[in-house]
């Protein structure tokens, strides 16, 4: 799980490369999970929580250097 704190401290150049990782990540696992292969269902919620955490922060960060 990725803390916000550790989020904000990077540019947003970094936050994009985080997001594009999380989403990769996320669909291996639900590839996974199609394949029966995932045990652990419960990482698909939590990437997905990820991605989200991670856009917004980008977003806010986008916003803040747009004023």
């Amino acid at each position: 799980m990725t803390k916000a704190a550790d989020l904000r401290n990077k540019d947003v150049a970094g936050l994009e490369s985080e997001v594009k990782d999380l989403q990769r990540a996320h669909f291996g696992l639900r590839m996974q999970k199609a394949t029966q292969q995932l045990t652990n269902t419960g990482s698909l919620r939590v990437t997905r929580r990820d991605i989200a955490r991670a856009k917004t922060i980008l977003a806010q960060k986008r916003a803040q250097s747009a004023k």
